[in-house]
């Protein structure tokens, strides 16, 4: 299917590594050109060279999100670089523990910042350039917010916030032909995924342990499963798509577990 993303100026955020690197792959195969917004140069630059040498198109912008005045700036740049901005993908954010009993106003609010506060930031700066290309707007959440999971507040604060923003957002910017949804993910395999589980006590058991609760198939989810649905959602084939919260999750949160092990 040709998605149609051909030349579009895709922003996203923590596009460098884990799901945005998956986001950033299947867009530029899609003939897109993401535009990678992150802190960490190194990784960057090196995704987006071996993107450019595959012979597709992309760029980057190094800033550090949690920043206000950087989220401003990074958007500027990629305004003054391109003219124009057709869809966003918010992605970038950390699963970092910051919990109730144990954790404080400081933590919380910093948290605040790594995992939602930049998603209205980069929204809000790049919405004159998205009124007028008619575009396209996708954030990537986690079930954290629906679920729980102990030992997170700040997280899962977030995450509840990127849901309620992406209903918020599809309504008022139905009058703009602005589409937003919300892509809800469960349990994904990806870098920053591993490094955790490496932590644990019995990685190997812990980890058969969460995936024999994943009804479809028994396993985790991918990066490039989740950059598919990404891609779709950015697309005008899903021109009458909005305000939707997608879980690509093999049915982990919504099925009965007892399946996957029928």
């Amino acid at each position: 299917m040709d998605l149609q993303l051909s030349e579009k100026i895709i922003i996203v955020t923590g596009g460098a590594k884990g799901i945005g690197e998956g986001i950033s792959r299947i867009l530029a195969e899609e003939g897109a050109i993401p535009i990678i917004i992150g802190r960490h140069e190194e990784d960057n630059r090196a995704l987006v060279d071996e993107l450019i040498k595959a012979g597709k198109k992309a760029d980057y912008v190094t800033a550090e999100l949690s920043d206000p005045e950087a989220c401003e700036a990074a958007v500027k740049s990629v305004v003054r670089c391109f003219g124009h901005i057709d869809g966003i993908v918010n992605n970038a954010g950390q699963n970092d523990g910051v919990g109730l009993e144990h954790g404080n106003y400081d933590g919380f609010m910093a948290s605040l910042h790594r995992n939602l506060v930049h998603y209205y930031l980069i929204v809000h700066h790049s919405l004159p350039a998205l009124i007028k290309s008619k575009g396209a707007i996708v954030n990537i959440t986690s079930k954290t917010a629906e679920t729980g999971q102990g030992n997170t507040s700040a997280y899962a604060a977030s995450n509840g916030g990127r849901n309620a923003l992406t209903r918020e957002w599809a309504v008022e910017l139905l009058k703009y032909g602005i589409r937003v949804n919300g892509i809800v993910v469960a349990e994904c395999w990806t870098p920053q995924y591993e490094k955790w589980i490496a932590t644990l006590s019995a990685p190997e058991e812990k980890l058969k342990e969460i995936t024999a609760r994943i009804p479809l198939g028994g396993r985790m989810t991918t990066s490039l499963e989740i950059a598919n649905a990404t891609a779709f959602l950015l697309s005008e084939k899903s021109s009458h798509t909005t305000g939707q919260l997608l879980h690509v999750d093999g049915g982990y949160v919504h099925l009965d577990r007892a399946l996957a092990n029928a």
